[in-house]
C-alpha cells in the first residue's frame, strides 16, 4: 500500500522535531499524534504538515507552543478516586515503612496528580518524610504544575474526588481561593520537585518507593511502552509500587513477569 503524502511529512516532521530540538516523538502512537499536529497545523495557518516543519525549524518559538498540542494535558485531582483509595488502603500501609520515601509522577502535566498525592499523603501521615519527583517534557506544563494554580470552577469536580478517595480532611485545608483561582500550599510545594524527563529518551535518575504515570503509555507505540516500563522497573525498588492508567496493562509486555497484581480493576502493581 502506498504511503500517503501526510504520512511521509508527518515522518519528516517528527525527525525535524528531534534533529532539531532533541524531542523524540517518533515512538508515539501515529492516530493520536497526527491527529494533533493536523490540529496544530490550522492553529498556525499553516497548509500542510510540510509547511508546520519550515516554521519550526525557522522560527524556534514556535516550538513551545507546539508541545502544548504534541502533549495531552487533560488531567484533574484525585481523578479516578478509586486508584486513590486503593493507593491509601492497599499501598499507603506498606510504605508506611520506609524512614523515608521517594515518589515519582512520571507525566505530570499541569500538577493535578502530584498535589493529589501530596494531599493523601499528608493525610496519612507520610508527606513530611518524602519527596515527590513530578516529571514532564512540557516544560509550560512544568510551569503550570509548580505554580498549583487552578480555576476556582474546578474546585468541586476535585473536591468530590477527594472525598470519594477516602478523605481524611476536607480539601480547602489545602488552597487559598482569591480572585477565580485556587492556589494550592506551600507546605505541599516544598515536598515536590519538579523537572523535565522524557520518557522517550532519557535514564532513571532516582530509586523510588512508588511511581505513579497513568493516561501516557496509552499515546506511545509498543516500543515506547517497553521503554517506558522497563524503566519504571529499573526506578522502583524491590517491593515498590507501579500505577498505572485504567486503560494501560502490563499484559504482555516482556517486564511483565517483573511484577504482580496489587488491585487489579485500579491497575496498580507491585515489583516482585
Amino acid at each position: 500500500m502506498a504511503v500517503k503524502d501526510i504520512d511521509i511529512e508527518l515522518r519528516l516532521l517528527l525527525d525535524a522535531i528531534y534533529l532539531k530540538y532533541h524531542y523524540d516523538f517518533r515512538g508515539y502512537a501515529m492516530a493520536s499524534l497526527k491527529r494533533r499536529l493536523v490540529q496544530a497545523a490550522e492553529r498556525f495557518e499553516c497548509r500542510t504538515l510540510s509547511q508546520l516543519q519550515d516554521r519550526l525549524l525557522h522560527e524556534p518559538s514556535t516550538f513551545p507552543m507546539l508541545l502544548d498540542f504534541l502533549t495531552v494535558q487533560v488531567s484533574e485531582m484525585f481523578r479516578d478516586p478509586s486508584y486513590f483509595r486503593s493507593l491509601r488502603e492497599r499501598v499507603i500501609p506498606f510504605l508506611s515503612t520506609y524512614p523515608s520515601l521517594k515518589v515519582w509522577v512520571a507525566g505530570c502535566s499541569t500538577g493535578e496528580e502530584v498535589y493529589s498525592l501530596a494531599i493523601l499523603l499528608q493525610e496519612e501521615g507520610l508527606l513530611e518524610r518524602t519527596l515527590i519527583y513530578a516529571t514532564d517534557i512540557n516544560t509550560n506544563a512544568l510551569q503550570k504544575a509548580e505554580a498549583g494554580v487552578y480555576a476556582v470552577d474546578r474546585i468541586a469536580t476535585f473536591t468530590q474526588n477527594h472525598h470519594k478517595s477516602g478523605a481524611r480532611s476536607s480539601l480547602s485545608d489545602y488552597y487559598t481561593a482569591a480572585y477565580g483561582n485556587a492556589v494550592f500550599d506551600k507546605s505541599l510545594k516544598a515536598h515536590i520537585v519538579f523537572s523535565d524527563h522524557s520518557l522517550a529518551t532519557d535514564s532513571v535518575f532516582a530509586e523510588v518507593q512508588l511511581l505513579s504515570c497513568r493516561n501516557v503509555l496509552i499515546y506511545f507505540n509498543r516500543e515506547l511502552q517497553e521503554r517506558a516500563i522497563g524503566l519504571f522497573r529499573e526506578a522502583l525498588c524491590r517491593k515498590g509500587f507501579l500505577g498505572l492508567g485504567s486503560k494501560e496493562f502490563l499484559r504482555f509486555s516482556a517486564h511483565e513477569d517483573a511484577f504482580s497484581e496489587v488491585v487489579r480493576d485500579d491497575r496498580i502493581f507491585q515489583k516482585r
